[in-house]
């Protein structure tokens, strides 16, 4: 009895993120929902833009790290996130489904991994147990089922490597505009 009341609670909590909080224009109040009701970690200049989606408290977000509009973070097996990342709009990081060989299609989870100064592009989707090695890119509307390699620039359905990055990366990711809009402070 007690489980299925703590499992309610925890949807109350999601529901209520994910219907009204992540529409509130204040960065700092959608941040301290999430801190202190998903206990979700989001380090020091990091923002998560308005209208993303959460589900499941395995998720930790690094240092100077943008998650933009309309985000699909599932945490329900682990997502981690470097720092420097940069994750366009409307990105979906999956890290549970389902095993499309099975007769009673039972879920299959892994842990998504994503490393220092990754930039993710627009509706990219990045699928369970794939690793972003550190400075990789994947192009808009790309779905990542693979491991990228560090410096790699992938493309297409599935991704494929369509190019190199350079190495010597050094920026910070501090992107907090005003409302839901793209023009920043």
């Amino acid at each position: 009895m007690f489980t299925k009341v703590y499992k309610y609670f925890g949807a109350v909590l999601y529901y209520l993120y994910n219907a009204a909080v992540t529409n509130i224009p204040f960065y700092w109040i959608r941040h301290a929902y999430v801190r202190r009701a998903f206990r979700i970690p989001i380090g020091t200049k990091s923002s998560i833009h308005m209208g993303c989606f959460l589900t499941g408290r395995n998720i930790t977000i690094g240092n100077y790290t943008a998650i933009n509009r309309k985000c699909y973070l599932d945490g329900r097996v682990g997502i981690t996130i470097g720092n420097s990342v940069s994750i366009s709009p409307e990105v979906y990081i999956i890290s549970l489904s389902h095993d499309s060989q099975s007769p009673e299609f039972v879920t299959v989870g892994k842990k998504v991994v994503i490393e220092d100064y990754v930039w993710i592009g627009a509706r990219a989707m990045i699928m369970p147990g794939v690793t972003l090695s550190k400075g990789c890119i994947v192009a808009a509307g790309s779905v990542v089922t693979k491991d990228v390699p560090p410096y790699t620039i992938v493309g297409g359905v599935p991704a494929k490597k369509i190019g190199d990055r350079p190495q010597n990366l050094d920026y910070k990711v501090v992107y907090f505009p005003f409302f839901n809009t793209d023009m920043s402070r």
